[in-house]
């Protein structure tokens, strides 16, 4: 009966990890360049030791862990805005951006300029060209991007954004504010990176899709419930019965 609780727990355990991740999915609906993430799982087999001298000879109990939440790579919407600093990124091409703790990659091409003219995400983190920063002067104006990622203004070729890829882009770590961080190194996209001016992509999460699997999620979490409660009734009842035939 203990085996059917922990059984069941590991259960929840896996399940409860799901809605989290689903729960974030959601979250990020309208976030522009958002992938979405999905949940899977192991089997664990139990016990590894067996005792084979006795009848009835045990039984391998499976439990579920936790295997990761691979990310979807799927390209999302493209949506055309009219904005000329507005990139969509094709294949799995990131855009570099420089925090406080380093470099990190985001599909988000909605970009802009800030106060010091520097070419930056709608968070503000500085987007690094094949040079260095991109910056604008106090006077320039006419700020485009390029298929190719050419940034120009008024003033002539002020940089090319840097794009990067990942031999295995599923690898990524989500580092907050709809940016990817990797322990390993980007490689650089190649001279035939292209990007769509003037549009952004949007996230790649089916929100009819996450409330189905939320819906589904939700049942079975209610189902393992009431199985661990119905489990332990009967033990309950086991030991009442015990105590009595002992009074």
């Amino acid at each position: 009966m203990e085996n059917a609780l922990l059984v069941g727990l590991s259960r929840q355990v896996a399940l409860a990890r799901e809605l989290d991740v689903i729960a974030n999915n959601m979250a990020n609906v309208g976030t522009n360049g958002f992938k979405a993430r999905s949940a899977r799982f192991n089997e664990y087999i139990m016990p590894r030791a067996k005792a084979e001298a006795f009848k009835p000879l045990d039984r391998p109990l499976s439990y579920v862990i936790d295997k990761g939440t691979p990310l979807d790579l799927s390209q999302g919407v493209i949506e055309r805005t009219g904005n000329p600093l507005d990139v969509a990124l094709k294949d799995d091409n990131y855009l570099v951006a420089q925090t406080p703790n380093g470099e990190r990659y985001t599909r988000a091409g909605s970009l802009t300029v800030d106060r010091q003219g520097r070419l930056v995400t709608q968070t503000g983190l500085a987007v690094m060209g094949e040079a260095g920063p991109i910056t604008f002067g106090a006077a320039e104006y006419d700020m485009r991007i390029a298929p190719d990622g050419t940034v120009t203004s008024d003033q002539g070729v002020r940089g090319r954004l840097r794009q990067v890829t990942f031999a295995n882009p599923r690898d990524l770590a989500n580092d907050g504010t709809n940016l990817f961080s990797s322990s390993v190194p980007a490689q650089p996209a190649g001279p035939l990176a292209r990007l769509e001016p003037g549009a952004i992509e949007r996230s790649n999460v089916k929100a009819v899709v996450e409330m189905t699997r939320l819906m589904e999620v939700q049942r079975n979490y209610q189902s393992v419930a009431n199985m661990i409660s119905r489990s332990d009734e009967l033990r309950s009842r086991a030991i009442s019965r015990l105590a009595d035939q002992q009074a």
